[in-house]
């Protein structure tokens, strides 16, 4: 077997490994800093790695299948997935080839999904953040604006961007804001005392952030706010002396206006959501080197 369980005694060199491809990896590196291993946290990982730490491929206790092995073959992706023949999934995500290989091999492919998309990746050196007037605007904490109203603007995101079906995405929409309001980790834009958009990050390490869930309700959109959003609070984190910023999307739109501060494009990221009901265990079979 060329994968090995990793142990705590391990995290220094799978550290300095994911932090090589950091713009792939944050969701591992932010679980492993969140939870370290064998959390039973919703996000806990599994971990294994191929020596001598080359590559890393995790599972969270939610399902979701996290990889970071730019050289893996065929026969260790095969071999990476009878790691995980007992287990349900829901998803999995990752640098976009490693992520198709993985899928290829193992048969993944052909499960029904509610998303299975590569999206453009981007990176921004905070240094080079463009601020674009901001003038009438303000940046708040989330917990400045009705909870109700975040759980709405969450839950249309959920729906919209990920495919969750509506009444799945309205009950993750509240664990998902009581998350973001214990870690402060969103921002909502206001004009005029009324709040017009929303930003965060989803993930952050030590000097980098991930950007995320950065919502603008349908009837607000087109003004540039969501533009204006992030970069104020891609301006707060410089501040505090995050030095990196890192996201993917898949809507042209948000694309341009990513582009217009600053990120420049920085390669794919796969996700892949399978269907509720599709959620399945994997039954590996032995597949030849290709």
């Amino acid at each position: 077997m060329p994968w090995r369980l990793s142990q705590t005694e391990d995290l220094a060199q799978v550290e300095h490994l994911l932090r090589q491809h950091v713009q792939s990896s944050m969701f591992l590196l932010g679980n492993l800093l969140d939870h370290g291993l064998g959390s039973g946290a919703r996000h806990g990982l599994t971990l294994w790695q191929l020596e001598p730490c080359r590559g890393v491929f995790g599972i969270t206790n939610s399902g979701m299948v996290l990889m970071q092995a730019p050289d893996a073959t065929s026969r260790e992706w095969q071999a990476a997935a009878t790691l995980i023949a007992d287990r349900r999934l829901s998803g999995a995500s990752g640098e976009a080839a490693q992520l198709r290989r993985f899928l290829q091999v193992t048969g993944l492919d052909q499960v029904a999904a509610r998303k299975d998309e590569d999206e453009r990746s981007f990176r921004l050196e905070l240094s080079e953040l463009v601020l674009p007037e901001c003038d009438g605007t303000t940046l708040l904490p989330l917990s400045a604006i009705p909870r109700d109203t975040a759980v709405a603007w969450r839950s249309a995101y959920l729906a919209e961007a990920l495919g969750t079906p509506v009444d799945e995405a309205a009950v993750t929409a509240v664990k998902n804001i009581d998350a973001y309001l214990s870690r402060d980790s969103h921002r909502v834009l206001t004009v005029e005392g009324q709040p017009v958009a929303m930003t965060g990050f989803n993930a952050e390490v030590p000097g980098v952030v991930q950007v995320g869930g950065v919502y603008t309700p349908p009837h607000l959109r087109g003004r540039g706010y969501a533009r204006r959003a992030l970069a104020l609070h891609l301006a707060q984190a410089r501040a505090r002396g995050v030095e990196q910023a890192v996201l993917f999307t898949g809507n042209p739109a948000a694309a341009r206006a990513y582009q217009s501060v600053g990120f420049q494009p920085a390669g794919a990221y796969g996700l892949l959501l399978f269907d509720a009901a599709q959620t399945l265990c994997i039954s590996a079979q032995s597949q030849e080197e290709t």
